[in-house]
């Protein structure tokens, strides 16, 4: 492997081999301009004094675009709990895995919040994650009291991307009600503000930063009553912010809209002004023909979790069909089965050619692109998620030379990246111009490994 890069920020880098959207380039410089980049030249026959070499395939960085950090803590915990035994017991369902994860989310505290997603983040920084998107709903203390800073709880996310070196997309989440009609139960109380107003006022207060958006999210119809859909989607319009909400993620939720407001969710968050193309929806696993020309033609992005959307079972969502329709596409690792959005991306395909008994739905390019420019759009990054002049500088290098990826023919980057990488092939991160990930170990977190153990540990009984 590789040695002969130094961490911190450098006024250009030396890529061996860097996609460039359409085509891999060898011997590319990148000239940065603080923490954008200036100029890209390829056919650099060498490196200049004083450039960082990044030997292997450069990429732009990935996008993390739906992530709940606690859930980290339910890897193999949720999945030993659950699935047929020889006895004939009944498979476990979505709504089992949920009450796991409510005894998680009930031990967390400001301070372990912090302890724990700093972890997270530095896995995906060693995974080529440069942003992420928190999905944030865990704002106060467990009975529901507010701490003496309402935000204590996101200002320990921000802080633990701060530290990780990831950029950081706050979607802080209206979370008011177990259901259509239903006050909050025990597991949820930590949940809610009382109303979409106190929520805002509460949400008002985060503030955008170097590597930090705030963003907004409805949790899903079922948990924000629909006269209050409203009041979030006007929060996210007058920041200027994304808006991102669970979307017939269960068949459950479907039945019960049209049971409380005789429509579909994807109608029912039209109706209130929730859709365009400044918002997400994160699954689209149960929807209409009529839900999916709604979201296409309102330009509703759509972000696929595959790892997790198998890990709980919630079924195969219609990516392909909704990008036809023209809702652009993202992916996230949500549940965090797994951290590695090259797995996503293949997924992606690999599910629809199992629904479809067909290949070729996406090329890798595409994917590729889903994984890092489509997820940065989603979360309000615009000018990240490219190698090119007035890009912010963030970009992750795979190894060529690994076990999976050994063999391959650099010029077909994008499939050796999509269908031969994994996360464990990534062996430089950098965020605006920044080295976060160096040869494989993390500048800023010395030990993610002992890191994560320890926070996960500490929420056990």
């Amino acid at each position: 492997m590789s040695t002969d890069t130094a961490p911190g920020a450098t006024g250009a880098y030396w890529l061996e081999h860097a996609w460039l959207g359409d085509r891999v380039a060898s011997g590319v410089l990148l000239t940065l301009a603080g923490d954008r980049v200036a100029r890209v030249t390829p056919s650099t026959a060498a490196a200049p004094p004083g450039a960082t070499v990044l030997r292997g395939l450069t990429l732009p960085g990935l996008a993390n675009a739906h992530s709940h950090a606690f859930h980290r803590a339910l890897r193999a915990v949720a999945q030993a709990a659950g699935g047929a035994s020889a006895t004939g017991a009944a498979p476990e369902s979505f709504w089992a895995w949920r009450e796991v994860m409510y005894a998680v989310a009930a031990r967390l505290t400001p301070d372990s919040y912090y302890r724990l997603a700093r972890a997270v983040y530095a896995e995906m920084a060693l995974a080529g994650i440069t942003a992420v998107g928190e999905f944030h709903y865990l704002h106060h203390s467990p009975d529901g009291t507010a701490y003496a800073d309402p935000n204590a709880m996101g200002r320990a996310l921000i802080a633990a991307a701060d530290d990780a070196g990831v950029r950081l997309t706050l979607l802080d989440t209206a979370y008011l009600s177990a259901g259509f009609g239903a006050p909050p139960g025990p597991g949820q109380l930590r949940f809610s503000d009382g109303s979409a107003d106190a929520w805002a006022a509460r949400a008002d207060a985060l503030k955008d930063g170097e590597r930090l958006r705030i963003g907004a999210a409805v949790h899903s119809v079922r948990a924000v009553p629909a006269e209050q859909l409203g009041t979030v989607a006007e929060f996210a319009r007058l920041r200027g912010a994304p808006l991102h909400v669970h979307l017939s993620e269960q068949p459950a939720e479907n039945e019960a809209c049209l049971a409380a407001h005789g429509c579909t969710p994807a109608r029912l968050l039209s109706d209130h002004g929730v859709l365009g193309p400044s918002t997400t929806g994160v699954h689209n696993t149960h929807l209409t023909d009529e839900d999916i020309a709604l979201l296409g033609s309102t330009g509703t992005g759509t972000c696929m979790c595959p790892t997790t959307e198998r890990d709980l079972a919630d079924g195969i969502g219609p990516a392909a069909a909704l990008e036809r329709a023209g809702s652009p596409l993202s992916l996230g690792s949500d549940s965090h089965a797994v951290i590695d959005l090259f797995e996503e991306a293949r997924a992606m395909e690999l599910n629809e050619r199992l629904r479809t008994r067909a290949r070729g739905h996406w090329s890798a390019a595409r994917l590729l692109e889903t994984a890092s420019g489509g997820g940065h759009r989603a979360l309000g990054w615009q000018d990240a998620g490219r190698l090119a002049p007035g890009a912010l500088a963030d970009f992750t290098t795979v190894a060529l030379d690994s076990v999976r990826t050994a063999g391959a023919d650099v010029r077909h980057g994008a499939e050796t990246a999509v269908f031969a990488a994994s996360a464990a092939d990534v062996r430089h991160t950098v965020v605006g111009g920044r080295a976060v990930v160096v040869n494989g170990t993390h500048t800023g977190v010395s030990d993610v490994p002992g890191a994560l153990a320890a926070a996960v540990a500490a929420l056990r009984d």
